[in-house]
C-alpha cells in the first residue's frame, strides 16, 4: 500500500516543527458561544473569552490574552502543560494530532509566517468550529448542561449525579458557566456575526457544532449567508447526531443539496459529521435518545441524495464502553465505503480520545480490552485498501490512529491504583443512576462487561 498524502504531510510537519510548535493554536479555533469558551483544538482545555474586547474588537473571539501567552511559550520551543495529550502521544512514539493539524494545507501555508511572529498578532483563522446553541435532543453519557438542554432539563429536575464529587450539579452551571439560551442576548453570538464579514473570506474550513447544529436557525443563516455568497475554497462542516425528527432532517437535506449542486457550484465540499460510538442498544445506551436505526437511515439518505461534492465522517469517541462493538462498527464503515465511494473517498472516521469525565476512560479497563481492540485493528489489517481499489479498505492512518488509542489505553496500567479504584466507583454510581433516571439497563446492554461492571459495583462499596 502507498503512503497516503495525509500521513505523509504529518511526517512533513513532524520535522519543521520543532519540540513545541502547533500551527493549530493560530490557525485553527472552536467557540462555545452560548458560554463565551475557546480553545484551538478539542484537547486544551475551554478557556474564557474576555467580553471587554469584544465590542472594539471580534476578532479577539479568537485572539484571547491567554492563548497568545500559549503561543509564545511555543515559539520559545517550550510545551505549553494544556496541550499535553500531544505530548503524552509524541513521547510514545506516535505522530500527534499537532503533526497531522499542521500539515494540512490550510495551516501549513502560514508555517514561514507562524514562525517568524511574536505571538501577539491578532491572526483570522482558517478552520473555525463554531457551537451557536447549546440546544439538544440527546443526553450523552459523557456530556453536560454546557452542551446539551436536555442535560439541563435533566439535572434541574432530578439533581446531580451521585458520583464522589457530585457530576453534573445545577447549581455548578450558573454564573459564568450557565450556558446562554438561544432567546436571550448573547454578546459572544453578537460579536461573531459582527466578526463574520471579515472572517469569512479567510475561511477554508468551517464546521459548526453544538448542541445540535439542526435544531439551530444560525446553522441556516450560515447556509443563506453561503448560498448568497459563494465561496468556491470553502470546505463546509456541520457535526449531528442525525437522529432529530423527519421534518427537521428534510429541511437540512434540502439545504445541503442545494450547496452540492454541482451545476451551481456554491461551495468546494461539505463534510457532514456524524457522532457515533458503537452500533444499535450499545450507541443507544451511550448517547440517550440517539435512535440507532434513525441514524444509520439518514446516513444513507445523505449519501445517496447529495452525491456530489460531500463525504460523511463518523466521530467515534473512544470510552470505555465503545469497546467492544468496535470492529462490528467498523464493518459497518467498510460497508458504506464499498456502496458509496466510487470515484473519490466519501466515508471517513475519526477516533478522538475521551478523557472526562475520567470514570468513561478507556485507562480504567482491564489488559483484555486492549486485546480486544489489537484485534480490531488486525481485522483493519486484513482490509487495507489497494491500488486498485483505493476506496473500499481502510487506510494507513486509519491504523495508525487506531494504534496511538490502543497505546494510551495500555498507558494506563501505569495509573495510581487508589486512583483507577475511585473512578471504578464512579463508573458504577454513575450508571447506577443512569440506569434509574433513564430506564436504561447497563448490565443488559453490556453482558460482555460483567467482570469489568461486578469490579466497579466492588469499588463502590469501598469509596
Amino acid at each position: 500500500m502507498n503512503k497516503s498524502v495525509f500521513l505523509s504531510s504529518a511526517e512533513d510537519a513532524k520535522s519543521k516543527l520543532g519540540p513545541a510548535l502547533c500551527l493549530a493554536k493560530w490557525k485553527q479555533v472552536s467557540l462555545h458561544l452560548p458560554t463565551g469558551l475557546n480553545n484551538s483544538c478539542y484537547h486544551p482545555p475551554l478557556h474564557k473569552i474576555e467580553t471587554e474586547h469584544l465590542q472594539t474588537n471580534p476578532s479577539s473571539l479568537h485572539n484571547t490574552v491567554y492563548k497568545k501567552q500559549q503561543r509564545k511559550i511555543m515559539l520559545r520551543n517550550e510545551r505549553p502543560q494544556e496541550c499535553s495529550y500531544c505530548w503524552t502521544q509524541e513521547d510514545l512514539g506516535n505522530l500527534s494530532d499537532r503533526h497531522y493539524r499542521s500539515g494540512e494545507p490550510w495551516a501549513a501555508k502560514d508555517f514561514e509566517l507562524i514562525k517568524k511572529s511574536t505571538g501577539e498578532e491578532d491572526v483570522l483563522p482558517s478552520y473555525v468550529e463554531v457551537n451557536f446553541n447549546h440546544a439538544c435532543n440527546l443526553r450523552c453519557s459523557y456530556c453536560s448542561p454546557q452542551f446539551s438542554s436536555s442535560w439541563a432539563d435533566e439535572v434541574a429536575r432530578h439533581g446531580a449525579y451521585p458520583t464522589l464529587v457530585p457530576h453534573n450539579a445545577p447549581e455548578h452551571f450558573t454564573g459564568h458557566r450557565r450556558p446562554i439560551p438561544a432567546r436571550e442576548h448573547n454578546p459572544y453570538v453578537e460579536a461573531f456575526w459582527r466578526w463574520w464579514p471579515t472572517l469569512y473570506p479567510e475561511l477554508e474550513h468551517f464546521r459548526m457544532t453544538g448542541g445540535e447544529p439542526l435544531m439551530d436557525s444560525n446553522t441556516y443563516k450560515v447556509f443563506d449567508y453561503v448560498l448568497g455568497k459563494p465561496s468556491r475554497k470553502l470546505h463546509l462542516n456541520v457535526t449531528s447526531n442525525f437522529s432529530v425528527e423527519d421534518k427537521i432532517f428534510n429541511k437540512y437535506l434540502d439545504y445541503v443539496k442545494r450547496l452540492c449542486d454541482n451545476d451551481h457550484i456554491k461551495i468546494e465540499h461539505f463534510m457532514q459529521y456524524v457522532s457515533l460510538d458503537a452500533v444499535f442498544a450499545k450507541a443507544e445506551y451511550i448517547r440517550n435518545g440517539l435512535n440507532f436505526e434513525r441514524l444509520w437511515h439518514n446516513v444513507n439518505r445523505f449519501l445517496h441524495e447529495v452525491p456530489n461534492r460531500s463525504s460523511l465522517t463518523f466521530i467515534i469517541t473512544m470510552n470505555n464502553l465503545s469497546v467492544t462493538s468496535m470492529t462490528e462498527l467498523m464493518t459497518f464503515i467498510l460497508g458504506l465505503r464499498k456502496i458509496y465511494s466510487k470515484t473519490y473517498q466519501r466515508v471517513w472516521f475519526d477516533t478522538p480520545i475521551l478523557r472526562k469525565p475520567e470514570w468513561q476512560s478507556l485507562q480504567l479497563l482491564p489488559e483484555s480490552y486492549s486485546d480486544i481492540l489489537e484485534l480490531t485493528w488486525s481485522f483493519m489489517l486484513t482490509k487495507l485498501e489497494t491500488e486498485d481499489d483505493p476506496f473500499s479498505g481502510f487506510k494507513d492512518y486509519d491504523l495508525q490512529r487506531l494504534q496511538r488509542v490502543i497505546d494510551w489505553m495500555r498507558e494506563g496500567s501505569k495509573l495510581d491504583q487508589d486512583y483507577v479504584n475511585q473512578q471504578k466507583a464512579n463508573f458504577y454510581k454513575f450508571f447506577t443512576e443512569h440506569d434509574r433516571r433513564r430506564q436504561t439497563n447497563l448490565a443488559q446492554t453490556f453482558p460482555e462487561m460483567k467482570e469489568f461492571l461486578s469490579d466497579c459495583a466492588f469499588q463502590a462499596k469501598k469509596f
